[in-house]
């Protein structure tokens, strides 16, 4: 069952306060937030669009915005309807609530005869077929899957504003894992360009580059477009590209009436150019920034809620650095099962048993999902729940025996089931797994996988799911004396196809985790959770491995009450038992310790073992509690000033004045940055306690044995309003030494580091 938001109230409100009815504090305060920039920072559940909905309704309402001047941008046709659908609901109707493309696509439509003259150039719906007539030219020649990686990574470069003679250096340095030569692509890319201004067309990622053209070379486009939207509001913000970025900017101008939304803990498109640094680095840029924070989360129950915390908590990074601490607003429910299965076929089975018993229980089949790391994996999934004649429906792929690379394979094995004289199986052993796999190879498949992701990956995991088929197929039909040959196999191919094809009104959902994104279901099952599919084998640099574990939070928070996570020890049955299960489960299920975490990003994550286990510990005795709401603390700024970003702060601004000054003097005369005397945080957190003993100013995060022996002396007197005199040691001070005290906090010295939006 769903749980409402808070405040169930009557459509269209019938004036502006009646807006505001039902939402909670946090919700009420973005929503009356009405001028200057605004940054939300919301959680998975937490109604972020209910949020901005109720703000843009209520700026309309009390006669802050006219709806005509009012732009809300987000990433999905169905968010932006969505938005669009509350929106008149709430009485603001005339809102304009669209995706980046099809806003820009409008001005364009617009503009385009007045500035260019005649028609907007023609837009082409897929530039594959641009993109494969590009490859001949430079005489290339791929395969249909290797034309799709090639495009995505023309996409790629694009959105980052990479120009053809840039996208080796620029590849190389983001990282990216090439499906062909950089240099290759690179010329590709280029007779790609070539072949679209020859035809006069132009593509998708062509509209957000020609908007931005025609706004930054003609100023009274530009002045015309700032008359016509005076309020932006743009949704999942940490998916943001620089292009897109950069349209925004020229829509502002120098104005400030905008509000972002997003949740950096749910960056899981980076690989299209998506990154989450305008987000966090919001409050750098917009020093006057209102910041508020969504952790009420009506989504799931607390034992879900609680999984999605660990998770996050053993973060590193700089996203992490934007960890949100959900709180559920819901009843407690089922605890997450975690189950072990010996192989795919008998995890897939078993899961299919789990959803039966749901649906016996009265779960409808559509409020239950099955969530995979790639859709490859979707074959054994399908079979398992049409085996118990469960229906399904496959979101964001095809299903598996429709698939093109399939379909081709499924006429290949009938065609070298026809004879044993096929020349596909010339020379061939006699058992059927190895006859699948000599047909398969002439269609690229190979015994190890190719290196990196994208389309020629998925290829080859849908042959290799048909190879793993006929070695099962061929198992049992001799353990039941039956005859194992491409005849008998061909034929339960087409029997499964049949069986999948039903048509099916009501089903349990199959997706990817990338699909699942901004969905949920009453029951999720996350499967196949070993290491090298989640983290995925090709995720090899820090980056890459925290996005892994940031799409596993997606799967976790889609879950309302059930949720189950399980992984298999070996692939097919009796095979060996060699795989592991996923690193991101250590510390969260039972019986299982948190592994040693180290290093980037200053995020919170469990330390076990050696000295930094030790420190760990020491620091953590208890839960540190807001001394002003009693709100348990877990970032790190608010840590050290012991209490929350937005309670009340009890600051003497003129002892904070007299430390900065003392500071710059002590830094001065010993040719030292300031943070490394004290950082900006501790001197807040001084000027705020304004110590009178050795050990309240020990008690304070920031002040360990190090700087209390050298400048505890002088920091007390400053406290006490007396000149503070030369530095000199602090008697008495009996403190354990704290090695991490002469590490420099850089918290509040990097107006665009990681932690910004909690200054």
């Amino acid at each position: 069952m769903q749980v409402q938001l808070p405040g169930a109230q009557p459509f269209p409100p019938q004036d502006a306060d009646a807006v505001l009815a039902g939402l909670d504090p946090e919700q009420r305060a973005v929503a009356t937030a009405l001028s200057g920039p605004v940054c939300v920072l919301a959680g998975a559940g937490t109604g972020k669009t209910r949020a901005i909905t109720h703000r843009i309704a209520y700026g309309v309402r009390s006669g802050v915005m006219q709806p005509q001047r009012v732009l809300a941008v987000t990433f999905t046709a169905r968010a932006a309807g969505e938005m669009r659908g509350r929106l008149r609901q709430l009485g603001a109707e005339g809102v304009q609530a669209r995706t980046f493309h099809s806003a820009a696509l409008r001005q364009l439509q617009y503009f385009w005869p007045r500035v260019v003259g005649g028609e907007l150039p023609r837009l082409l719906e897929r530039k594959v077929q641009l993109v494969a007539e590009a490859a001949a030219r430079c005489r290339l020649r791929l395969e249909r899957t290797e034309l799709r990686d090639l495009t995505g990574e023309i996409e790629w470069a694009k959105v980052t504003q990479t120009v053809p003679e840039d996208y080796p250096a620029a590849a190389r340095k983001a990282g990216r894992e090439a499906p062909r030569d950089p240099a290759e692509i690179r010329q590709v890319y280029k007779v790609y360009e070539e072949l679209k201004r020859d035809r006069g067309v132009i593509d998708f990622e062509d509209v957000l580059l020609l908007a931005v053209g025609v706004l930054e070379e003609r100023s009274e486009v530009a002045d015309q477009v700032r008359a016509q939207y005076q309020h932006f509001v743009v949704d999942e913000y940490q998916d943001v590209s620089p292009l897109q970025q950069r349209l925004l900017d020229l829509w502002l101008g120098p104005r400030s009436s905008l509000c972002v939304v997003g949740d950096a803990s749910q960056t899981i498109y980076s690989f299209t150019g998506a990154t989450p640094s305008y987000l966090l680095d919001f409050r750098a840029k917009h020093p006057d920034a209102t910041v508020v924070k969504l952790v009420r989360d009506y989504r799931s129950t607390p034992q879900v809620v609680h999984l999605a915390n660990g998770l996050l908590a053993q973060a590193r990074g700089r996203a992490a650095a934007g960890r949100l601490e959900l709180v559920s607003q819901r009843d407690a429910g089922p605890d997450p099962v975690y189950t072990e299965y010996q192989d795919e076929p008998a995890e897939a089975e078993g899961t299919a048993r789990k959803v039966q018993a749901l649906l016996a229980a009265g779960v409808r089949a559509s409020e239950i999902a099955v969530l995979f790391r790639i859709n490859g994996q979707s074959a054994v999934y399908e079979q398992a729940l049409a085996d118990l004649g469960i229906a399904y429906q496959l979101r964001g792929a095809e299903r598996f025996f429709e698939r093109p690379e399939v379909r081709e394979a499924g006429m290949l094995l009938r065609g070298a089931a026809r004879g044993s004289s096929d020349p596909l199986l010339d020379g061939a052993p006699e058992t059927l797994a190895e006859q699948v796999r000599a047909v398969l190879s002439t269609r690229g498949f190979t015994p190890q996988p190719p290196g990196g992701s994208g389309a020629v990956r998925e290829r080859w995991e849908s042959l290799a799911a048909l190879v793993r088929l006929g070695e099962e197929f061929e198992a049992a039909q001799l353990a039941l004396g039956l005859p194992a040959d491409l005849s008998a196999y061909v034929t339960e191919l087409d029997a499964r196809a049949a069986a999948q094809h039903a048509p099916a009104v009501e089903g349990v959902t199959l997706a990817s985790l990338h699909s699942a994104k901004g969905l949920e279901w009453d029951a999720v099952f996350l499967v196949g959770l070993t290491e090298g599919m989640v983290p995925i084998t090709y995720a090899r640099s820090d980056e890459q491995i925290e996005e892994e574990r940031r799409l596993l939070y997606v799967g976790v928070t889609r879950a309302r009450a059930h949720l189950g996570l399980s992984w298999a020890l070996a692939r097919s049955p009796g095979g060996r038992a060699s795989r592991q299960p996923s690193r991101f489960l250590d510390g969260l299920r039972p019986g299982t310790p948190v592994r040693a975490v180290r290093g980037a990003g200053g995020a919170g994550g469990s330390v076990t073992g050696g000295a930094a286990g030790a420190g760990a510990a020491r620091r953590s005795r208890a839960p540190l509690k807001c001394r002003v709401c009693g709100r348990v603390l877990t970032e790190a700024v608010e840590r050290k000033l012991r209490r929350c970003d937005g309670c009340p702060s009890e600051l003497d601004e003129g002892l904070y004045e007299r430390l900065r000054d003392w500071r710059g003097e002590q830094a001065k005369a010993q040719s030292l940055p300031a943070y490394c005397v004290f950082t900006d945080a501790t001197l807040i957190a001084i000027a705020e306690d304004a110590p009178g003993s050795v050990g309240e100013l020990a008690g304070i995060a920031g002040v360990g044995r190090a700087k209390l022996d050298k400048y505890g002396a002088a920091v007390l007197s400053l406290c006490r309003g007396e000149s503070p005199g030369a530095s000199a040691p602090v008697e008495g001070s009996s403190e354990e030494p704290d090695e991490s005290d002469d590490i420099p906090d850089l918290w509040d010295e990097r107006d665009t580091g990681a932690n910004s939006l909690e200054k």
